[in-house]
């Protein structure tokens, strides 16, 4: 079965599709944009009336070394629910399975996949029930009274795309009021590991557009290395990756296919460019917290600012420790002293994991990591405000559909989207979009 295996993975259709993994199908059930162009083809000619609604963007990156969450593990800290809201969550992890041959030359584990996106529910979801809850006990369902109206919770979020490439997987999720005016959610996965084709490195790609304004979030995990010269690789990497990622045009033909064609373009992930320092220096340097030495020698930042493939694009200022690498389930970093002496391996701390951007009216208001000891890095996320055209007529609509009327009939046409149920689902009718 591996050879067939392999060669699928070798030879596979590099274009992007539909195949992945969503709480609801790829197009939502009523597409508003094409109700209101219709409408407005009937009026006019002339191009309608738009209005600019800002959104807010979470997005984070996380290399969980190959470890497998446990059920009880919570991702509230990471997605700061308590905190903050976001109307998107954009979550990109690296080595949910360990890089090993069969992994990365067989077929992937799809258990691993749903069980993160079901974690990323409950954490999302849990103020909301939280919330409900509090709602039916404070207003009870008596006969015509509609515990709807006397308070209102934050909405749910659903996912709409979820997709893996061996270890990489990126998981897409909107408010349950904004699912209807996404169109064209679209993957297209690049590898660019072993026999620079598979997926052990690379990236997976989703773009979609919201309202009337594409956005493209690319989840990378780089090559690997922190000897002199190692940062080629890498950028070798980024140059394939915008290359060779490549996206339908669309029913009407009007939707970018390459990643810099998009209005905002959000590159995550375990990029791997490390300190251009010797390691004694970096581990002095980090002892005394003095980020700015340290960024003046970091090869992403000198790409950013000189480079040829990501110069133009935009990262706010560190001000947290690097991410990498770690000692198992501690704060102490490789080549330090650990539980009484040093370690073997040495490994100088980077900056591994980042989240750069490419694109006029991304604002980043946010970029900070957690603290989770899971793994031998810590994760980064931030926090972006997106600027999102909506024509007049359009906005019209979204305030008729979003009633309580049509969420009524909007709820009975919809299928349930517990992680459960669509896996079994899927499974039982042979379906090959999971992941």
């Amino acid at each position: 079965m591996w050879p067939r295996l392999v060669a699928n993975k070798i030879l596979k259709k590099r274009l992007g599709s539909s195949n992945f993994v969503a709480d609801y199908p790829t197009e939502p059930l009523f597409d508003f944009t094409s109700v209101a162009q219709s409408t407005l083809s009937s009026k006019s000619i002339l191009q309608p009336p738009k209005d600019t609604k800002k959104y807010r963007v979470f997005v984070s990156t996380w290399n969980v070394g190959g470890i497998a969450p446990e059920d009880d593990l919570n991702l509230e800290d990471l997605l700061e629910t308590s905190n903050t809201s976001c109307d998107i969550y954009v979550l990109g992890f690296q080595e949910i399975v360990p890089l090993q041959a069969s992994n990365v030359l067989g077929s992937e584990n799809r258990k691993i996949c749903a069980k993160w996106n079901s974690l990323i529910r409950e954490a999302l979801n849990k103020k909301s029930r939280n919330q409900e809850h509090e709602m039916k006990n404070i207003c009870p369902n008596k006969e015509g009274n509609n515990p709807s109206h006397c308070f209102k919770g934050p909405q749910e979020f659903q996912c709409i795309i979820s997709k893996q490439m061996v270890g990489i997987l990126i998981s897409v999720w909107v408010r349950s009021d904004l699912r209807p005016f996404i169109r064209h959610p679209t993957v297209s996965c690049v590898g660019c590991g072993i026999m620079g084709c598979l997926g052990n490195k690379g990236s997976v790609s989703v773009r979609f557009l919201l309202h009337e304004t594409s956005f493209c979030f690319v989840c990378s995990h780089l090559a690997s290395g922190g000897r002199e010269g190692d940062e080629k690789y890498r950028n070798s990497n980024v140059a394939e990756i915008f290359s060779r990622t490549s996206f339908p045009r669309g029913p009407l033909l009007d939707q970018p296919r390459k990643i810099l064609g998009h209005e905002y373009v959000i590159l995550l992930g375990d990029l791997n460019y490390r300190i251009s320092l010797p390691e004694e220096t970096t581990h002095l340097l980090v002892e005394q917290r003095d980020w700015d030495s340290l960024i003046e020698n970091d090869q992403l930042r000198m790409e950013l600012t000189n480079g040829k493939f990501l110069r133009g694009w935009n990262e706010e200022a560190i001000k947290f420790a690097p991410t990498y690498k770690y000692c198992p389930n501690s704060d102490v970093y490789y080549g330090c002293f650990y539980q009484g002496k040093r370690t073997e391996k040495k490994r100088a701390p980077a900056w591994c994991d980042r989240i750069i951007w490419y694109g006029k009216g991304l604002k980043q208001l946010q970029y900070t990591r957690s603290e989770s000891k899971l793994s031998d890095h810590r994760p980064v996320k931030s926090i972006f405000t997106s600027e999102v055209r909506v024509s007049q007529e359009l906005k019209n609509l979204q305030s008729l559909f979003i009633s309580e009327r049509f969420q009524n009939l909007k709820t009975q046409l919809e299928v349930s989207s517990k992680d459960d149920f669509f896996v079994k689902s899927t499974q039982a009718c042979g379906h090959k979009s999971l992941v």
